[in-house]
């Protein structure tokens, strides 16, 4: 997927100006590639829209106006997108009560290498994760992940950690959304 480049960034003022007009189009978009398997865990996929909106509003939070800081916010977020045939999603472990939450997070330290995008022959891609995220205790409760799904529609999501086995169907929304994507790599 075609990264975000720098001159695609507004500058502060401009974005703010505008913010109220990009918003809707990009609220659309992560509402088509947002996943949920489970009660728990939502595979949010990245695209170059969602990664520009996510830069924009760093931006925006930080205050950002020298070129050097907006080029490493640009660097850190497209590394989410991943490469050629691949999907790129950030995983949000979403568990409200704190005790349940610390629990949780400790006895699913193994979950980022238990999930899987299935492909429409049976065939199960894992994901690449960042293994700073993953503590000598517990997990993060945000992971980005990367799915070399070969440029192929993954038709469904799941975990098979022993604490937490499940499976979804993709919506045709969803697989629409995802083959956009893939095929925005050509």
């Amino acid at each position: 997927m075609r990264p975000v480049r720098r001159e695609e960034i507004l500058p502060l003022e401009a974005y703010e100006r505008a913010r109220d007009e990009i918003r809707p189009a990009v609220l659309e978009a992560k509402k088509r590639r947002r996943v949920h398997v489970g009660e728990h865990l939502t595979l949010l996929f990245e695209n170059t829209a969602t990664i520009r909106y996510q830069v924009q509003e760093m931006v925006k939070a930080e205050r950002m106006t020298r070129d050097e800081e907006i080029r490493h916010e640009l660097t850190t977020y497209n590394e989410l997108l991943g490469g050629r045939g691949e999907l790129g999603a950030t995983l949000l472990i979403e568990i409200t009560e704190q005790a349940d939450r610390d629990v949780k997070l400790r006895q699913w330290r193994g979950l980022p290498s238990h999930l899987y995008l299935a492909l429409d022959d049976g065939t199960r891609v894992r994901p690449r994760f960042d293994e700073r995220q993953v503590g000598e205790e517990r997990l993060s409760s945000v992971q980005y992940l990367r799915f070399d799904v070969q440029g192929r529609v993954p038709v469904a999501a799941g975990a098979d950690l022993p604490a937490l086995t499940l499976e979804v169907p993709l919506s045709a929304e969803q697989r629409e959304a995802l083959r956009q994507d893939l095929a925005s790599d050509a």
